[in-house]
């Protein structure tokens, strides 16, 4: 069971910097970066998170609020503190499992990282496993309100009706709006979960487009079809030759 991360730093260069520890562990996966308390929260509220590091920006106490409220949560994800201040690493005796100081030292973030894998195998199943089981169904996972997406280090919050379409680029997944592309953390396949279902259509397998976004529908070849959006481009998205069929039924053709 892989840990899903999220990052939560003011400064870029530090969220790259512990993405980058963090890349050896293969139980470990980064799937979201915020740079404040608020920033956070909206993540946490779209998507389920075995980890936090949670940066402490003293003067200013709202990452140790956020801390405090996630611990209402029936399915609270663990709390690692990173501070370049070791006279504030006094938080994490209330609100966090671990707390690491700056720069951080590979060896003490391993530390850290066994002491939440002993502590999250010691959870009930319902909380220390968010990644659907068997008995779940995929459909489960919490619709989105906005798509968290990221821009020079910065976290932007999408309305749906701004993406135009979805796709993937050499194992990164991109979203496109009027004028701009933005890379997100999720797959393909969560985002396809978690989306309007009736607005968003998967016409290839590196894919998704706003249905309410297209404007020509051409045919190509060997009964596929490819779709012109109305962005700034006039991008051509592709219609594999199954999703043909079944979006011409969807548009009565």
């Amino acid at each position: 069971m892989k840990l899903r991360v999220l990052l939560v730093d003011d400064d870029c260069p530090t969220r790259n910097e512990l993405r980058n520890l963090l890349l050896p562990f293969e139980d470990v996966q980064v799937v979201g970066e915020a740079t404040n308390a608020l920033e956070a929260l909206k993540l946490i509220d779209n998507l389920d998170y075995s980890l936090i590091f949670l940066d402490i920006l003293m003067p200013n106490l709202s990452e140790i609020d956020l801390a405090q409220l996630l611990q209402k949560k029936s399915d609270s994800p663990t709390i690692i503190f990173t501070t370049a201040h070791e006279e504030y690493a006094f938080a994490f005796n209330v609100n966090a499992l671990d707390y690491l100081i700056k720069p951080i030292h590979p060896k003490r973030l391993e530390e850290a990282l066994m002491k939440v894998r002993r502590f999250r195998s010691q959870l009930p199943e319902s909380i220390s496993n968010p990644i659907p089981s068997a008995k779940r169904k995929e459909s489960e996972p919490k619709p989105f309100e906005v798509v968290p997406v990221e821009l020079n280090g910065k976290i932007i919050l999408l309305r749906q009706d701004e993406i135009f379409f979805i796709y993937t680029d050499k194992d990164k997944v991109f979203i496109k709006t009027l004028k701009d592309s933005y890379l997100t953390r999720f797959t393909l396949r969560e985002l396809e979960m978690r989306l309007n279902s009736t607005l968003f259509f998967r016409s290839h397998r590196c894919y998704l487009v706003n249905l309410q976004r297209m404007r020509e529908l051409l045919p190509y070849f060997n009964g596929t079809y490819t779709i012109v959006v109305d962005d700034h481009e006039r991008s051509e998205i592709p219609v594999s030759r199954t999703k043909s069929r079944i979006l011409k039924e969807m548009i009565g053709l």
